[in-house]
């Protein structure tokens, strides 16, 4: 015979049978415990199927910010999510326990140079790439960076040959510590100035 899965029961997420501050503390412990067995940033929609409708994101986030306000970890926005990442002060200590399970990709000069130019220009090719950093930007380059999944081949441009663009991914965002691409350094700063419009920047360099 057959047996039939058993369906877990559903969830409450209301609690309308506590009350107010134990029901709020409920989703707190609730949207903490998910950020947390999640390995990778949780989107806000998840977050908001395990609590009420009533509740308020934003106020439970802060609320569990301000209890872990003396903690060596904090939950913070990235890549369009929420992750639970430890403070900064603390690299050196992790570096030194050796702990950490997935090592950031080792970049070199060269490959931090594409892919800031990609992050700041996208969607842009490699052709345009070569311009903008004055040398030619090697394929073992471009690769290097795919193979950490920092960048992926956006649209096709619409110069001759229709050569591939490419873009930064969620996993730049993620291993950077940035919420989107607006809270990369000194954007507003580089936009003000004309200097984030990829059509003025080659117009400049005399690129075709």
């Amino acid at each position: 015979m057959e047996r039939k899965a058993v369906r877990p029961p559903a969830l409450d997420l209301e609690l309308l049978d506590l009350p107010p501050e134990d029901r709020w503390r409920e989703w707190m412990g609730r949207i903490e415990a998910v950020i947390f067995a999640a390995c990778a940033p949780v989107p806000r929609a998840v977050l908001a199927s395990v609590v009420g409708k009533s509740a308020n994101l934003d106020l439970l986030l802060e609320d569990i910010q301000q209890d872990l306000r003396h903690r060596p970890y904090q939950i913070v926005a990235v890549a369009g999510g929420w992750q639970f990442r430890t403070r900064p002060k603390m690299a050196p200590v992790i570096h030194q326990a050796g702990v950490v399970d997935r090592p950031q990709a080792a970049l070199g000069r060269d490959d931090l140079a594409v892919l800031l130019t990609i992050a700041y220009l996208q969607p842009i090719t490699r052709a345009e790439l070569g311009s903008v950093l004055g040398k030619e930007v090697s394929r073992e380059i471009i690769g290097r960076l795919r193979n950490a999944q920092f960048v992926a081949p956006g649209p096709r441009s619409p110069s001759p040959g229709a050569p591939y663009t490419y873009i930064t991914t969620l996993e730049f965002l993620t291993q950077w510590g940035l919420n989107t691409l607006q809270d990369l350094p000194d954007l507003e700063q580089l936009r003000d100035a004309g200097l984030l419009s990829k059509r003025d920047v080659l117009a400049r360099l005399g690129a075709p």
